[in-house]
C-alpha cells in the first residue's frame, strides 16, 4: 500500500495530468513537433527529475514517488510521461560528472529546457550491450568518438546524449566507457527514424566522426561503463512496466464509458459477458502488473536486490497491456478502428516498449541466470 504522501501526491499528479493534458495527447502524439511548452510545464510543476536532490532542481523523491508521476502522466498522455522517464539519466550526469560540468546540464533538464538521451543500441546489434563498436579514442586531454548509434528516444531534440562506447573491443565490457556528449557538435550527424508511436519524442541514429569529448566528459561509476548503466536498467524497465500500465487504464476508462453507452440487441453492451468478462480480466491483470511494479520500486527504495523483479515487470507489463488496449479497440468496433480516437494511437505508442530497453527475450533470460542459476542457462 502507499503511504499517505504518497497517495497525496498520486491525486496531485493525476489531477494536473487530466486537467492539463488529457484532452491534447492525439493533437501531439501524432505531429512530429517536440511538445516544448508542455515539456517546460513539467519542469514548473517540478516533475523532471524528481529522484535529484533539491539544489540540483529535484524533490529527492524515492523510487515509488517517481513511478507514481510516470504512471498517473500516463494515463493522460503516453509521451509527456517519457519525458519524466527520461530525467532518470540526469542522476549519472549529477554523480559521474564534475560539478561545473553537471550541474548546469542538470539544471536545464529539470527545468524542462534540455533533454538528454542515451545513445546505446547500434545498427549489427541491439540486446548485445557489451559488443560495442563505437571507438573511443584516447587522445590528450579526452577521446575522440567515431562510429554510429541508432534507435536513440529524443535523439533528434536531445542536447546531450550519454554515449556507451568502447576503448578496448577485445575488452568486452570492461573496456566501455560512459561519455556525455554536445548533439550540437558540428562532427555529429542526426538522422530521423520514422515510426508510428513516440513520433513527437522522436527516434534517431547518430554518427561520430571524430567527435572530440574532453576527459572530464567521462562519466564516473561503479565498474565498467556498461555495468553502471546495467545497474540503472532495473529502474528504467520497472517504470517502463507504470507507464503501460497507465496508458492501458486510459483505455480501459474509455472502453468502460463506451460499452456502458453502447446499445446492440436492445440493451447495452456491458450487459453481455463476452464484454463484461474481457474488461474482468484485463482489470485483473493491469492490476497485478502493476503491484508488481511498485513491489519491485519497493525493493529498490529498501536497498534490496530487484533485478529479477525489474525484468518481470519489463517483458510482461508491456504485453499485458498491448493487449487491453487491442481489445478496447475490438470492444469499441468500427469505431475503435478510426485514428480520430486516441486508442490506435495509445496502440502504436505502447508497441514501441515491448522492443526498448530490452526485448521480451532478453528478460526472460535475465529471470531465467537468477532462477536456474547462469552457469545452466547462458
Amino acid at each position: 500500500m502507499f503511504s499517505p504522501e504518497h497517495q497525496a501526491f498520486e491525486e496531485s499528479v493525476a489531477t494536473l495530468a487530466r486537467r492539463e493534458f488529457h484532452d491534447g495527447y492525439l493533437a501531439r502524439a501524432t505531429s512530429d513537433d517536440m511538445c516544448w511548452p508542455e515539456l517546460a510545464q513539467l519542469g514548473r510543476h517540478g516533475l523532471l527529475g524528481l529522484s535529484l536532490p533539491e539544489d540540483a532542481g529535484g524533490q529527492g523523491a524515492d523510487p515509488v514517488t517517481v513511478g507514481i508521476a510516470c504512471e498517473q502522466m500516463a494515463k493522460a498522455d503516453f509521451n509527456l510521461s517519457y519525458l519524466i522517464f527520461a530525467t532518470v539519466l540526469a542522476q549519472g550526469v549529477l554523480t559521474g560528472l564534475p560539478e561545473p560540468v553537471a550541474r548546469p546540464i542538470v539544471r536545464a533538464v529539470t527545468a524542462g529546457e534540455q533533454l538528454l538521451a542515451l545513445a546505446l543500441t547500434e545498427p549489427r546489434g541491439g540486446s548485445d550491450a557489451s559488443a560495442t563498436s563505437v571507438r573511443a579514442r584516447p587522445v590528450p586531454g579526452g577521446y575522440l568518438l567515431s562510429g554510429e548509434k541508432t534507435s536513440v528516444t529524443l535523439g533528434m531534440h536531445a542536447a546531450h546524449a550519454i554515449v556507451v562506447a568502447t576503448c578496448d573491443p577485445d575488452a568486452g565490457s570492461r573496456g566501455t566507457r560512459r561519455l556525455l556528449v554536445a548533439l550540437d557538435d558540428p562532427t555529429v550527424t542526426r538522422q530521423r527514424i520514422a515510426d508510428p508511436g513516440f513520433r513527437p519524442l522522436s527516434r534517431a541514429g547518430l554518427t561520430f566522426d571524430d567527435t572530440f569529448v574532453p576527459a572530464e566528459h567521462e562519466i564516473a561509476g561503479t565498474g565498467s561503463g556498461l555495468a553502471a548503466l546495467l545497474a540503472d536498467f532495473d529502474l528504467t524497465r520497472t517504470l517502463l512496466g507504470l507507464m503501460v500500465v497507465g496508458a492501458a487504464r486510459r483505455a480501459m476508462e474509455a472502453t468502460i464509458e463506451w460499452v456502458r453507452d453502447r446499445e446492440a440487441f436492445g440493451s447495452p453492451i456491458a450487459r453481455f459477458q463476452g464484454v463484461s468478462f474481457n474488461l474482468a480480466e484485463h482489470d485483473t491483470q493491469l492490476e497485478a502488473a502493476r503491484w508488481l511494479c511498485y513491489r519491485t520500486l519497493g525493493l529498490r527504495a529498501a536497498g534490496l536486490p530487484h533485478t529479477r523483479e525489474a525484468a518481470m515487470c519489463k517483458w510482461w507489463a508491456p504485453r499485458v497491456a498491448v493487449q487491453a488496449i487491442n481489445d478496447c479497440i475490438v470492444l469499441h468496433g468500427h469505431v475503435g478502428w478510426s485514428t480520430e480516437m486516441p486508442l490506435q494511437q495509445l496502440l502504436l505508442d505502447v508497441s514501441g516498449v515491448q522492443i526498448g530497453d530490452g526485448t521480451p527475450q532478453i528478460q526472460k533470460l535475465v529471470i531465467a541466470r537468477q532462477l536456474i542459476g547462469r552457469r545452466y542457462v547462458g
